[in-house]
């Protein structure tokens, strides 16, 4: 297999734009013969169904929840990136391309990127046409903030709620849709398998999730926008329903899965507090703005924490290591994601880590409750404002900013951020490998495209900040409309497919079998159990250090565990019915095969970047040192099944408008 990315030739700055102005059309009056399935409801997903129905095209729209509103982009809180340079302080939209191929270890599609970029500029006018409550300054022009691995301001907000806001505004589009019969919704629906015919994706079986019935549909062609595969390893910033399975079903059908090792290890979640902890959860990246990361210098006084006999309040300024300026003086304490991660972690290693696990460090709002409260008293006239006054207004502005952030905070760990310094650490959050996509967010399968977090495209080995709400809304809003005419202009004369041909009841058949088989298991372990379990082997031997030997061994765990859950998993009660177990089952036997690909490929590629860090290549102070010469290529795994090898397939990355360079943010 040869794959071909199908990136337009020219110059990248006019690249989309011709495209767009030279691409295949489905006139209107053929829209209407196309039918066109979209499986999720997050942003990528609601945006393209309400996209595509507005143009005229039959959408069948997929979600297993009970609402499309409920899909996990609605968790995304600290804002979208867009090149509007609204602050003046030198973005633009090459800007915007550079900061995400550096963000990314160079290890993206320069293409793809920049049209990402482009596309950025037009999100923002969307979601403020349609009412989306972003931020405003006092003379109301759009607020910005700054994020994780950029040095300017260009990251859009709706206080910590961005990503619902983004969502309801998709959700308005796609109800409306749905209302004039352009989009039908199968609300507690999951796709269980693709159905192809003639090597081309023609439809998918679906398990009505409140009854058990399996359902066919049929489709000149489907559009997966399910999201990541993040809870793999069991405990993530994910919802605990986010799953694999849709990606992974249309892998055993042939399509290429890339780069699964790239994962992102989120540098600001609140700690694991319990063993039986089901999730962890994300304290915004935007915390950092104001926020300083820090651990004590001394040892004696991190166990003194540790153990209860200290606070961080009882920690003098004078001993305090600010890490991460220290150690990156240029962006401080934002630096990208997975530097920051690797800082904590490093920190903690040394045992300077501040909760009793050990894994545990300050996010301390402090200095900018001073710095805040000082500038309102001026403001006020308040020349010899005193210390209470000055922290009482201080934490007024930290509250109208981040507020439901510390409310949350305070809720699930018992203490109040306003006063005492948060406690952090990295945790799994966002997967930037996925299904292979060309530049028109085609798979390796006709017929079968992927937006979102659930393809590779954009973010090469590590995602930057506020950046998933962008390519999600990017890809459904102002992409997928465009590149799947290239595949549906061949097929106005192809008439609608019949859930009753042959290989939709064979597919059905399969998907039949196989939840039958983890029904008959009738062994003595729980789905939970066997999840848990995959989660620590990938967490201890694929988390965020990696080695050859760990990575072998570990590979070797999940094969023991993927017998013995095939041996001795209890699913109780049928599938023709309600059966949550069931569905968990089939979900994590497909993480269970993922998991092990995931392996293989963090073994495969001998060199450090980004979100994938391998012990053995590291620079003198501690870096990611990348291999150029051997591994600027995207890795597209075909998996075929578990007694044999999955086959590799190369893209050799071409970088012509960036210089490919080491990433430095010192």
């Amino acid at each position: 297999m040869k794959l071909d990315a199908k990136v337009p030739q020219g110059d990248l700055a006019t690249k989309w734009k011709t495209y767009r102005g030279s691409m295949p059309l489905v006139a209107p009056n053929n829209k209407r013969r196309l039918d066109v399935i979209v499986v999720g409801t997050g942003l990528a997903g609601a945006s393209a169904a309400a996209t595509m129905g507005e143009l005229g095209y039959n959408v069948k729209c997929f979600t297993f929840h009970d609402s499309p509103r409920r899909a996990h982009s609605i968790a995304a809180q600290g804002g979208i990136n867009a090149a509007k340079n609204y602050q003046n302080d030198g973005d633009s939209v090459y800007r915007l391309f550079y900061d995400t191929v550096k963000g990314g270890d160079y290890r993206s599609r320069e293409a793809n990127v920049h049209r990402l970029a482009e596309a950025s500029v037009e999100i923002i006018d969307q979601a403020v046409a349609q009412g989306v409550p972003f931020a405003r300054e006092y003379g109301g022009l759009l607020a910005n903030r700054s994020f994780g691995g950029v040095q300017v301001s260009r990251t859009f907000y709706a206080r910590g709620q961005t990503g619902q806001q983004l969502l309801l505004g998709a959700y308005q589009s796609l109800s409306r849709q749905i209302s004039n019969g352009n989009v039908k919704m199968y609300n507690r629906h999951e796709m269980l398998d693709l159905v192809k015919i003639d090597g081309k994706a023609r439809g998918i079986i679906a398990r009505n999730l409140l009854t058990g019935e399996l359902e066919r549909h049929a489709a000149h062609c489907v559009v997966l926008a399910t999201g990541g595969y993040g809870n793999v390893f069991y405990l993530s910033t994910n919802a605990m329903g986010s799953n694999a399975s849709a990606a992974w079903r249309v892998v055993k059908r042939g399509a290429c899965f890339a780069n699964p090792c790239y994962t992102q290890i989120h540098p600001t979640c609140i700690p694991q507090s319990g063993e039986y902890q089901s999730k962890l959860t994300l304290m915004s990246e935007s915390l950092r703005n104001d926020g300083r990361v820090w651990v004590p210098k001394k040892k004696e006084d991190a166990a003194a924490i540790r153990e209860g006999k200290k606070t961080g309040l009882d920690i003098a300024e004078g001993d305090r290591d600010y890490y991460l300026e220290r150690r990156y003086p240029a962006f401080g304490n934002l630096v990208p994601r997975d530097v920051a991660s690797r800082a904590a972690k490093i920190a903690c290693d040394e045992g300077n880590g501040i909760v009793p696990t050990g894994k545990g460090v300050y996010l301390d709002f402090s200095s900018a409750i001073q710095r805040y409260g000082k500038s309102q008293a001026f403001s006020k006239g308040m020349t010899n404002a005193d210390d209470k006054t000055i922290i009482a207004l201080g934490t007024k502005v930290i509250e109208e900013k981040y507020g439901n952030l510390f409310e949350m905070y305070e809720k699930i760990t018992g203490e109040n951020p306003y006063v005492m310094p948060m406690k952090i650490y990295p945790a799994v959050h966002y997967t930037m490998g996925g299904l292979w996509v060309d530049y028109h967010l085609e798979t390796n399968v006709p017929g079968l495209f992927s937006l979102g977090e659930a393809n590779f495209s954009d973010h090469g080995a590590n995602r930057l900040g506020a950046s998933a709400l962008m390519q999600g809304l990017a890809d459904g809003y102002f992409v997928i409309p465009y590149t799947i005419g290239t595949f549906l202009s061949n097929e106005i004369r192809t008439p609608s497919f019949d859930p009753d041909a042959p290989e939709f009841k064979a597919a059905e058949a399969d998907v039949r079998k196989r939840l039958q088989n983890f029904l008959d298991i009738k062994g003595t372990q729980s789905v939970e159990s066997f999840h848990r379990r995959l989660g620590k082997i990938m967490w201890e031997y694929c988390g965020m250090a990696r080695n050859a030997e760990g990575l072998k061994k570990g590979r070797q765990l999940i094969k023991e565990l993927r017998e013995e859950f095939y041996k001795d998993l209890f699913v109780p009660g049928t599938q023709d019915e309600f059966n949550p177990e069931l569905e968990k089952a089939a979900r994590v036997a497909d993480f269970i095969e993922l998991g092990e690909l995931f392996a293989v490929d963090a073994l495969e590629r001998n060199e450090s970047c980004g979100g994938h860090f391998r012990e053995e290549y590291k620079t003198e102070d501690g870096e990611a040192l990348r291999r150029d010469e051997e591994y600027a290529y995207v890795a597209a795994w075909e998996w075929q099944d578990v007694n044999s090898e999955p086959v590799l397939h190369k893209e050799e990355l071409e970088f012509k408008d960036i210089e490919l360079k080491t990433r430095s943010y010192k």
